[in-house]
């Protein structure tokens, strides 16, 4: 017998539903659930919230809502009382290259938000998460370990790859396509059937970027459970790891481990060996620290690099390698990405997990499938170094990053060519206003200066769609997609708005990109930078009002995750004791 369970029935005192469940002060709340036909049994068993990202608006989270009822059948059957809700997400893909890119990383924190609010406001005793698309996937992670209720997460499954030309084409390909064709390399009737062709099912971005790589962090830290990010969304065994989640979470509840048990410093570790591992996306920087911040742990930006740049590169996966997330799965899924890297020693194989067993013992029994070559072999690593680096130097002193997963040289000179905003960057690029050897430079990008840190998908797309991608860089303070490849630094800090390097540069200065030995240089002297510093000007934003401007108000540097509030250690007491 458990402490939760007393003769067969739930023991209700410390969990904290018995604030609208138990005695004759809950008769009010009570009312309520009959008036939705919950019965007697289902109120005197946990509350647990099942929460979704489904909405129309994209397709990575438009097969969500089917496996949520999944999930609460696993609560169900395991005699919990599941109650449903939805938060919103922001799709990338759909809001990249225009304005409404501002909207995206601030929706990892309303979702994070309106989370806590679902389950602060109903007394919810644990929590299900499923999400789908870049951002939901950290808000909803960052949510649990906020709350430190029982919590499983489970990632929604990604997208098909499409077919153009006899090869496998994903949305990147798309945006790459638009900048192919405006350099004349690709036709109209061309670029049309591509569009038509790359997305042909329900589920997130297919190769290696944001929803995927931090589906493979869910594995990894311990929140999701083993093998459940790997199939592609319309996948019929997708349910069945959402009914096993359900499962999994009542039993969280019966032996109170909570996110904080399984998400340590050592897990953490754990989820940046897995990102430079499979070549993952640069926002994992922004997403790990953000996540520790919630758990009260000081992990930040050069924290994960310095993991990034001890891990092997093994997955050979899109966009800077050759395969997409169903491939990976069809060679045995993330975990023998992480069986691999367990064995040779750079995971932590004594981390919870929210199956109550260790990495180690959730992972031990798989082999390495051979005839495939998706993902390698440690000692026929891709690279030594993993596919993400962190960069600090004069122009970067909180720090900066760069994925070279794919990249074939690690070191570039060249002239900045400064613009104050994405629109005006990719502008110029479509209309071939730059050189060969130039760096372009996108500045007041960053949180605060945005607002938002939007992604920069489409002026990199349209520099590799006109052959180009290699043969310039691009930094800025605001953020890549997971997307993204070339030589591209981003999350440069301090950002321009609150008087970084960044903001002091001018077209000409010569930049020096060292992703080898990790720096990021103009060749401006102290005294120069000061010079300028004392004549610098903010730009003021068009957002003087609204969400954009509260976010402003409150969010913090990207080195530290770009939160928008003091995290768990300022905490002096957690919902979960409440």
């Amino acid at each position: 017998m458990d402490g939760n369970t007393l003769g067969g029935e739930w023991d209700k005192s410390k969990l904290p539903s018995r604030h609208v469940s138990v005695g004759n002060t809950s008769a009010p709340h009570r009312a309520f659930y009959y008036a939705m036909g919950m019965t007697e049994e289902e109120i005197k068993q946990p509350f647990v919230g099942v929460v979704t990202t489904w909405n129309e608006a994209a397709p990575c989270n438009i097969a969500l809502s089917r496996q949520a009822q999944a999930a609460k059948m696993g609560v169900r059957e395991a005699g919990g009382t599941p109650r449903e809700f939805t938060t919103i997400t922001v799709t990338d893909g759909i809001a990249m290259g225009h304005d409404g890119m501002r909207s995206s990383l601030i929706s990892r924190e309303v979702i994070a938000d309106s989370t806590e609010l679902t389950v602060r406001g109903h007394s919810y005793d644990a929590l299900v998460g499923l999400a789908g698309c870049d951002k939901s996937l950290p808000g909803l992670m960052m949510a649990m370990l906020r709350l430190n209720i029982p919590s499983v997460f489970m990632y929604g499954g990604s997208i098909l790859p499409g077919t153009f030309k006899g090869k496998d084409v994903t949305i990147i390909d798309v945006f790459e396509g638009v900048g192919a064709n405006a350099a004349g390399n690709m036709s109209d009737e061309d670029l049309k059937t591509l569009e038509c062709a790359a997305c042909p099912s329900a589920g997130a971005c297919g190769g290696q970027f944001t929803a995927n790589t931090m589906a493979c962090v869910s594995e990894a830290i311990g929140l999701a459970l083993p093998h459940s990010a790997g199939a592609p969304a319309v996948y019929e065994n997708r349910d069945e790891y959402a009914i096993a989640s359900g499962q999994a979470v009542m039993a969280l509840i019966k032996n109170q481990l909570r996110p904080r048990d399984i998400a340590t410093r050592k897990a953490f570790e754990n989820a940046a060996a897995i990102v430079a591992a499979t070549g993952g996306s640069t926002n994992a920087g922004l997403h790990l620290p953000a996540m520790a911040a919630e758990a009260g742990i000081e992990f930040d930006l050069m924290d994960v690099c310095e993991i990034f740049r001890k891990t092997p590169y093994i997955a050979d996966l899109k966009p800077g390698g050759k395969y997409v997330a169903k491939d990976l799965y069809e060679a045995g899924g993330v975990g023998v990405v992480i069986k691999e890297l367990l064995d040779g020693g750079f995971m932590y194989d004594d981390c919870m997990t929210v199956t109550g067993k260790t990495l180690g013992e959730n992972y031990g029994g798989v082999d390495f499938p051979t005839g495939q070559d998706v993902v390698r072999k440690i000692d026929n690593a891709l690279s030594e170094t993993g596919g993400v680096v962190g960069l600090m130097g004069n122009l970067a002193p909180q720090g900066a990053i760069v994925k070279i997963a794919g990249l074939a040289k690690l070191v570039f000179t060249g002239p900045a060519r400064v613009y104050e905003r994405e629109e005006d960057c990719l502008q110029a690029v479509l209309n071939r206003e730059y050189e060969e050897g130039d760096v372009l430079v996108i500045r007041n990008e960053g949180p605060k200066g945005g607002p938002g840190m939007r992604e920069m998908l489409s002026t990199t797309g349209a520099l590799y769609g006109q052959g180009m991608g290699d043969k310039v860089a691009l930094i800025t303070d605001g953020r890549f997609s997971g997307g993204t490849r070339g030589f591209c630094i981003g999350h440069v800090g301090p950002e321009a708005a609150v008087g970084g390097p960044i903001g002091l540069l001018e077209t000409g200065d010569m930049i020096t990109i060292d992703a080898e030995n990790g720096s990021l240089d103009v060749d401006l002297s102290d005294d120069e930078l000061e010079k300028r510093r004392a004549a610098w000007k903010l730009i003021e934003t068009n957002y003087q009002s609204g969400t954009l401007w509260k976010y402003a108000q409150t969010v913090g540097d990207a080195r530290y995750g770009a939160i928008t509030h003091p995290g768990g250690k300022a905490e002096t007491h957690m919902y979960a004791d409440l």
